[in-house]
């Protein structure tokens, strides 16, 4: 037998029209009332529609659990931050344990660091590791125009992990909201009452909510790169009890990842993972997924059913500066090109003997020409004196153009740049002239007559070493035009230096 409900919505309709028919017959404009019906019911359809959505996106159509699978076995290249993670963790595992010594259940965790470095996994990772539901979401889903969506879908997020929980029978659910700056800004103070405040002002809500005595244990962990951007009422104890740094791998922690990823690649046997470990320094865990990934598209290029070393490096080029791309210049502009990446290059072998491992014209990205350099150990510490190397490198190029033709080019742009963020370091970690100074209490005046003084007196500097290799650069120019590659070797022999490798040997 058909119910009320439906017999309900019948009659509504039915009552509609009738209405709207008897309004005609005594001579009342019809068309008003039925434009305002039509709007009307629009708008009711619109905002049910918006409403609905919370639910689907984080329930229903999202992820609902963490894949059995992952544990933190799986992540590489982040033990400390895995260390830190499984000892929060354990709060929610040894639920006894911390009932008699009277612990307050942790109600969030932050994770923070640079882009690609496995927040996400670590989350799912945790789901796992305490046998928890698993519900995510972004937090640019909760932000919208129309006022109290958000915190709509801040409800039904935490209701579904909830009721997640309950249908996998399990007593604790971790929340994952990734880019949580999205809705947890810091909030202007100013009064004015704006739609992504009351979605914070609920999610404050809901983790005040998180009782320890409850069936079911929800713990939110949140990723976000801008830590300081974060309102402090989120950021506080009670809250986000737990913020856990999560950085860019170091060398043993990249050769880790990469082996995480080679596992269903084929490799050569001459292959060594722990030299692209070393050739790749400040990549993330996913610049190397893309490093292995890229290598195995250029085996299946040539046809070829194992990854060589070359593969690897190629890979490693492409994901620093690009795609090598197909872009034709005039013998002009390659010369140019040649010698400003041979300005570089001759710089770093002046000051860091042994350090060029390839100098190219082959064109990638946005560079026309590039400079491979030997990897350098991880350091995280640098002296006055290895900054202002890297910048007489950076300034090398551009010092070559004017040595050679009297004047710079549009290509030093970018070393530009790198030289004077480099400058900013120097100042801001009290090397300069100026001492040790707070940074905003200089002038605009100020931090340009200093960053000029600096520059200036490197340029000067890098020019003079570079005029005394005046008679190398034609006869490395031919070398590099007509090969397009010049090996570090061969660049050292030209200019009559050992490696300090081939020195030892």
């Amino acid at each position: 037998m058909r119910n009320w409900r439906t017999y309900g919505k019948e009659i509504a309709i039915g009552f509609v029209f009738v209405l709207l028919l008897f309004l005609i017959y005594i001579g009342v404009p019809a068309m008003p009332i039925v434009t305002f019906a039509m709007v009307a019911a629009a708008l009711f359809f619109l905002t049910k529609a918006r409403g609905g959505m919370a639910v689907g996106s984080v329930g229903r159509k999202g992820p609902a659990k963490a894949p059995q699978f992952l544990s933190f076995e799986d992540i590489g290249g982040q033990e400390q931050a895995k260390k830190e993670l499984v000892e929060a963790l354990e709060f929610m595992v040894k639920r006894e344990e911390i009932r008699k010594l009277g612990i307050r259940p942790l109600k969030g965790i932050l994770l923070t660091g640079p882009p690609g470095t496995g927040k996400t996994l670590l989350a799912k990772a945790a789901a796992h590791y305490t046998q928890s539901a698993f519900v995510a979401a972004s937090g640019s889903e909760f932000v919208e125009m129309y006022v109290g969506v958000g915190a709509s879908r801040i409800r039904d997020l935490f209701k579904e992990a909830r009721s997640q929980a309950a249908k996998l029978k399990r007593h604790s659910a971790v929340v994952f909201i990734d880019e949580i700056d999205g809705i947890g800004g810091k909030r202007d103070g100013g009064g004015q009452h704006r739609e992504y405040d009351q979605t914070l002002n609920q999610l404050l809500t809901e983790m005040d909510g998180i009782q320890g005595d409850e069936s079911i244990r929800i713990l939110l962990i949140a990723a976000t790169n801008r830590k300081e951007l974060l309102d402090p009422a989120l950021l506080r104890p009670g809250r986000f009890d737990r913020h856990i740094q999560v950085d860019l791998p170091d060398k043993k922690g990249r050769e880790h990842i990469l082996r995480l990823h080679a596992r269903n690649k084929p490799l050569e046997e001459d292959v060594s993972l722990v030299r692209v470990a070393e050739e790749t320094f400040g990549f993330s865990g996913a610049q190397l997924e893309s490093v292995m990934n890229e290598a195995a598209i250029y085996a299946l290029r040539e046809d070829r059913d194992r990854l060589s070393q070359s593969d690897l490096t190629q890979a490693v080029d492409k994901v620093m500066m690009g795609e090598r791309t197909d872009r034709e210049t005039t013998r002009e502009e390659r010369e140019r090109v040649a010698m400003h990446e041979l300005g570089h290059a001759i710089m770093a072998e002046t000051l860091r003997p042994g350090s060029v491992a390839q100098v190219s014209l082959t064109p990638r990205g946005q560079a026309l020409g590039y400079v491979r350099h030997h990897p350098r150990a991880d350091s995280y510490l640098y002296t006055k004196q290895t900054l202002e190397d890297q910048i007489m490198i950076a300034l090398g190029g551009a010092a070559a153009e004017e040595l050679i033709y009297g004047g710079r080019s549009t290509g030093s742009r970018g070393d530009f740049e790198q030289a004077t963020d480099i400058v900013r370091t120097l100042i801001e970690s009290g090397m300069s002239e100026l001492g040790i100074i707070h940074p905003q209490a200089l002038t605009k005046e100020e931090w340009a007559r200093e960053n000029a003084s600096i520059l200036d007196g490197l340029m000067e500097r890098t020019r003079e070493y570079l005029s005394a290799s005046r008679d190398k650069f034609d006869q490395l120019l031919s070398i590099l035009v007509q090969e397009e590659t010049l090996s570090g070797d061969r660049l050292r022999e030209c200019l009559g230096k050992t490696s300090p490798d081939s020195a030892a040997s």
